[in-house]
């Protein structure tokens, strides 16, 4: 297995169901830490433990993090008819306005099945929870994906979840740090800029992450926030890296910047690459497995760093072991509690 010390601090995609001759090459020359996975990669559950095992064998690292975005609702990658489709998360924000002990019990059962069905196929890093607050009349992308709205019961079913996964030895990722629910529009197809005052961001969308600093791995908003630092989003502002997640927050795992491809971030890829990680990113994340955009990353992106090793080890270490779930129970279980 490759020592993380020679890995370079990013994560890439590739491009289809299987692992393409150039592709190996360039990720066994490159040595990505790890891998993110999209619905284009998983047809079947044998076709993508072979394309999981393909992967790190390309960079000789059978513990290296595969990550996927498996959050349920709209945000799936597996898929029927070969894996559960769960719900959103704001089925289970609906249901914590009844009853949130009934809310934190459904959520534990889904997201172990998530959990365990990921473990079987050799998933490592689930990108959930979304600790984003939903609020009225913003963009659209977060909404459904969100706990709900208050900002006090985010951080307990957040926690549920993360949890839950933990039990399954899968990771997962806080996201987007520090806060992605006030975004006007879609960070995927332009630059949001929220206005809102530092004392407000502090209060209200800051806390469900101070209350899951603790958690191992956290996912960076591409998100202005202008009272804090006018000119550079989250992902390459070194101010909110170090004042705002890491001593505000409190959070010391490994910051991963959401997907440089985003057109919410200016520059070219090497430009994108550099400020990301010169802000304080731990790793850069690339998804779209563009062999070109690739290469650009791949000549500027520098080593892992130590204290950025300490941290994926410190993450990797907490799901050396796994429960075991009677996936029949849970299911009935559910269903009794009116989730499918």
């Amino acid at each position: 297995m490759l020592s993380m010390n020679h890995s370079k601090a990013v994560i890439f995609g590739c491009k289809g169901p299987n692992l393409m001759p150039d592709e190996s090459v360039f990720f066994a020359e490159t040595k990505p830490i790890g891998f993110i996975l999209f619905a284009r990669n998983c047809v079947n559950p044998k076709q993508l433990k072979k394309l999981i095992k393909d992967l790190r064998k390309s960079i000789n690292n059978d513990k290296a993090p595969i990550l996927i975005d498996q959050e349920g609702g709209r945000v799936v990658r597996l898929g029927v008819p070969h894996w559960r489709e769960p719900p959103a998360a704001q089925v289970f924000a609906d249901l914590a306005t009844k009853d949130i002990d009934l809310a934190c019990e459904a959520l534990h059962l889904n997201i172990r099945l998530i959990g365990e069905e990921l473990r079987d196929l050799g998933v490592n890093v689930n990108c959930l929870p979304v600790l984003d607050i939903r609020f009225d009349g913003t963009d659209p992308i977060i909404s459904d994906r969100a706990f709900g709205g208050d900002a006090e019961k985010i951080p307990i079913l957040g926690r549920v979840a993360c949890d839950a996964l933990l039990m399954e030895g899968v990771l997962p990722v806080i996201k987007h740090i520090p806060g992605h629910g006030r975004a006007n529009v879609d960070s995927h197809k332009a630059l949001p800029i929220v206005q809102t005052d530092w004392t407000e961001l502090s209060k209200i969308d800051f806390l469900p992450f101070k209350l899951l600093a603790d958690m191992p791995l956290a996912m960076t908003a591409h998100i202005i926030y202008n009272a804090i630092d006018p000119e550079n989003p989250a992902t390459t502002s070194s101010k909110i890296i170090q004042k705002i997640i890491r001593e505000e927050i409190s959070f010391d795992g490994l910051l991963i910047s959401d997907d440089l491809s985003m057109r919410a971030l200016d520059g070219d890829f090497s430009f994108r690459t550099k400020a990301a990680l010169e802000a304080g990113c731990d790793v850069v994340l690339h998804c779209n497995g563009d062999m070109s955009e690739m290469r650009a990353i791949a000549d500027v992106v520098s080593n892992l760093s130590h204290r950025s090793v300490d941290r994926l080890e410190r993450a990797l270490v907490r799901i050396e072991k796994f429960e075991s779930l009677n996936r029949k129970v849970a299911l009935e279980r559910l269903v009794e509690l009116g989730i499918n």
